[in-house]
């Protein structure tokens, strides 16, 4: 007799194994229909395999060392950027970058500002801190 996955534990299988650590509804399109994904994305969320930052934009989570609640793996910048090439956005360096680099400050971006070549209409964030987009020249 075999044992009958779930959807949500099929959709587990392919975090824990997978390299991504964003994941967007899409990229379970092949398992069942949008309403069922939706139910088990909520479901990981609720069991702490995922965190989401954004609408419809999940990051693979681990435990805290410091509170035992769920918390990205990566930093919120790598997440945005790797959201991003997911959605197909282009990124450049924003103007703090550039300004820092060509030697104009001594002021270090602390990388909460994305440059973005086209538009963006989500917000990206986690825990109280977000993401800023900037149109890149």
């Amino acid at each position: 007799m075999t044992t009958k996955q779930t959807l949500a534990s099929r959709m587990r299988y392919r975090i824990k194994r997978g390299k991504a650590f964003v994941y967007l509804p899409g990229d379970f399109a092949d398992l069942s229909d949008s309403d069922q994904i939706g139910r088990g994305l909520r479901t990981l969320v609720q069991e702490g395999v995922l965190v989401k930052i954004g609408q419809g934009i999940y990051a693979r989570a681990k435990k805290s060392s410091l509170t035992g609640a769920p918390v990205p793996e990566r930093p919120l910048r790598d997440l945005a950027i790797a959201a991003l090439a997911k959605l197909g956005v282009e990124v450049a360096p924003s103007r703090y970058e550039k300004a820092y680099n060509a030697g104009q400050t001594p002021q270090v971006p602390t990388g909460r500002v994305i440059g973005v070549k086209g538009r963006i209409s989500r917000k990206i964030s986690y825990n109280g801190r977000s993401i800023t987009f900037e149109k890149a020249a």
